[in-house]
């Protein structure tokens, strides 16, 4: 699919009330263990065979369960109040679908097929959008359906143990006066948000719903920053490394690297296209002129994450040519001395090989000085290469 179905059109806002840039925030983790084992690459297919024969809006969960329970939570709010609270059901939130000004409703957990169906009957969601919501592994994209704009984002975090990379899809279907968003797990970067919602008089409880999802793109933004700052540190020690040693640990780190920069490439590279639509295009569930500015914003910061990941793919792919040509250049050294060695006992082997024949009349086998003779001679020939190998600079 691309990464942009376009029906109607909108404008990309920008940005305020930002957090500062966790990027410049976060504190690099020196003592962290560069050389992990590899991961096994993930299976990017996986359960697609289960789809072959459905008819189109099948609903079916595709993916990893990562979680036991759905987890539903609802806020509601408007300039002069909010509140939030966790729902059994979603049928629970029909009494306030027309009576909040802005009504956020998270979902974490996409395996309860039915929960998903129940929010799409509520909420008047086509049957294939909830179909790309139980399909966890979609491509980041934006499509329009008049009454409600619907995004697939990749999100990206650290692991907290193992300080691996980790992905996840959050589908967000944004209405007139709703947002709501469905995520593979409990935990995300949506916090700040929260608490922003909770405060009186804060710029998000004055705005609308397409405000409300400006804040939730922002946030899945911003958390690239810490995923990127990390990665740097890696890649900081690694370059460190990289002249002082040259095991297979090197090779190894540099690899689990490149795999996670490809990953950060594949998950962010469509955002751009989907954050430039929505501020280039018209769409009905967009205010253009109030929320357009944050988006424009939301677009620089993708542009600037997808540059600062191409620079990293770069070092990284450089650092790997200049393992290998160390490696090379070691390997040299070490035949050069070995090539040396080799060829400065030809002669001698030579000699040591010719008198060690059992002939019965051999010159100098009778001589008394004889064995101190050829001892002097092989050191002669010794000498004199080794004289003619340091003048020619072999070694």
């Amino acid at each position: 699919m691309d990464a942009v179905t376009k029906v109607p059109t909108g404008q990309e806002p920008g940005k305020q009330e930002r957090m500062v840039m966790t990027a410049k925030k976060s504190v690099r983790r020196k003592g962290k263990a560069v050389h992990a084992p590899p991961k096994p690459m993930k299976k990017v297919m996986r359960n697609l065979s289960r789809t072959i024969g459905q008819p189109p809006g099948t609903l079916l969960h595709i993916g990893e369960q990562k979680t036991a329970d759905c987890v539903i939570t609802v806020f509601g709010y408007d300039e002069e109040r909010e509140f939030h609270m966790p729902v059994g059901n979603v049928t629970e939130c029909a009494e306030w679908k027309d009576q909040q000004r802005v009504l956020w409703i998270n979902i974490d957990g996409l395996h309860d097929v039915s929960v998903i169906e129940e929010a799409g009957k509520l909420f008047g969601i086509h049957s294939l959008t909830l179909e790309d919501i139980l399909h966890t592994e979609q491509r980041s994209k934006l499509e329009d359906f008049e009454s409600y704009l619907f995004l697939v984002l990749r999100t990206l975090e650290l692991e907290k143990v193992t300080g691996d990379v980790v992905e996840e899809q959050l589908s967000m279907v944004i209405g007139s006066n709703y947002v709501l968003t469905f995520q593979e797990k409990p935990g995300d970067m949506f916090d700040a948000v929260r608490e922003r919602i909770k405060s009186q008089g804060t710029g998000i409880r004055k705005r609308g719903a397409d405000y409300l999802a400006y804040a939730l793109v922002d946030a899945i933004v911003e958390s690239y920053f810490t995923v990127l700052e990390e990665l740097e540190s890696r890649i900081e020690l690694l370059d460190q490394e990289l002249f002082t040693t040259s095991g297979g640990d090197i090779f190894q780190s540099i690899y689990i690297l490149k795999k996670e920069l490809i990953l950060l490439r594949k998950s962010v590279r469509p955002m751009r296209e989907i954050i430039n639509s929505i501020s280039r295009d018209h769409y009905k569930v967009i205010d253009d002129v109030a929320t357009w500015p944050f988006f424009r914003d939301v677009y620089d910061n993708v542009i600037l994450i997808n540059e600062t990941i191409e620079t990293y793919r770069d070092i990284v792919l450089g650092m790997y040519d200049t393992w290998l040509a160390i490696v090379n250049n070691r390997m040299n050294e070490i035949m050069k001395v070995l090539t040396t060695i080799a060829t400065i006992f030809m002669p001698l082997s030579f000699l040591a090989g010719v008198y060690g024949m059992n002939f019965r009349s051999m010159p100098g086998l009778e001589w008394q000085w004889g064995f101190w003779a050829m001892v002097g001679v092989m050191s002669v020939i010794l000498v004199a290469m080794m004289a003619y190998f340091r003048t020619r600079r072999w070694f």
